[in-house]
């Protein structure tokens, strides 16, 4: 949830001032979508540093009690003797340099993951953003069967996301899609290729579109014929961990628990071996934001209103693999 008033912020960061200039967070606390520019916090209020490329959109799309400064201006706020925190997981080493000879005297602390501490548990109009970007994608990967016909390339497939996700009305898509034929599919992050489809592959399309700035994200896995008895069992398997993960994924839950539980019933069936990746992550502004469900990662417990990915998945090097991937909406 956005934190309320400037000074729940400021709480958070541990210091008396603190810089944004990240887009995507500034995007999230002032509601203006801009390549570049800053926001302060101040005790009192939030400020909105623009030049003039942005000055009149953020005058329309500031949200009540942004108040919107010339970038020249921030100088006067940033002064000898002032402490203030920033975002050291976004800002380059140079980028701090820069600052502290513009800025001279002023002590800029690292402070991270203040901002999307408060971005994981999403509010209503995130929430609206985000199942319609998860509609859309289920869209997308119901019109997959009609381009899978022999001779088509991934990268063929790929471009025509693409057209489709703008023809549906979202801003594009989350991320480059993965389109992957055959052995291909072993890849869990395969870049498509001009490889063409020959009939009996196997298909797997990772794919997500993206709303008022918003990603879902989603897999799914298409036979081209019928499917061997061992590419049929394993697509039993991940359908069923991954429904019982999604079943369990509820806000208080250990991002530990649900990792093993699928491993746990991954390796009654011989496969967990071949599970190489996290079982997901949270969604929203980015792709991946927030947690990662992973026993590789720090144990974290889920909020309410957080939304993430539930997505198992198997590779045999060489031959094929297979991820079925959703989206959970945690209560």
């Amino acid at each position: 949830m956005r934190p309320k008033g400037p000074k729940t912020l400021l709480r958070r960061a541990g210091t008396p001032l603190y810089l944004v200039t990240d887009p995507l967070n500034i995007r999230y606390l002032s509601g203006v979508g801009m390549s570049a520019g800053a926001l302060l916090v101040t005790p009192e209020r939030y400020l909105l540093f623009t030049d003039a490329r942005y000055g009149e959109r953020a005058g329309r799309e500031a949200r009540k009690g942004i108040a919107i400064r010339a970038i020249d201006d921030l100088q006067r706020y940033l002064r000898k003797g002032v402490v203030c925190g920033f975002e050291s997981e976004r800002v380059t080493v140079g980028g701090r340099a820069r600052w502290a000879a513009r800025h001279r005297g002023v002590r800029f602390v690292p402070r991270p993951n203040v901002v999307e501490h408060f971005r994981r548990q999403k509010e209503e109009d995130e929430v609206r953003a985000l199942r319609r970007a998860h509609r859309l994608t289920r869209e997308l990967l119901r019109r997959i069967p009609r381009v899978l016909r022999p001779g088509v390339t991934e990268l063929q497939v790929a471009r025509q996301l693409a057209v489709w996700s703008l023809e549906a009305g979202a801003e594009g898509l989350s991320f480059d899609p993965i389109v992957a034929f055959g052995a291909h599919t072993s890849s869990p992050h395969h870049a498509p290729t001009s490889r063409a489809l020959r009939r009996g592959d196997i298909v797997q399309i990772d794919v997500g579109a993206k709303v008022e700035g918003y990603c879902a994200d989603m897999s799914e896995v298409f036979f081209t014929a019928a499917p061997t008895d061992d590419q049929r069992r394993v697509h039993g398997v991940l359908r069923s961990v991954q429904k019982k993960a999604m079943r369990e994924a509820a806000a208080g839950v250990s991002t530990h628990v649900l990792d093993r539980l699928v491993r746990d019933r991954l390796r009654t069936h011989g496969l967990e071996e071949a599970f190489t990746h996290a079982l997901g992550h949270g969604v929203g502004l980015e792709i991946h934001e927030g947690v990662t469900l992973s026993h590789k990662r720090p144990e974290e417990t889920l909020l309410a209103g957080e939304v993430i990915t539930v997505e198992p998945g198997v590779y045999f090097p060489g031959r094929w693999g297979m991820r079925v991937e959703d989206m959970v909406y945690i209560s």
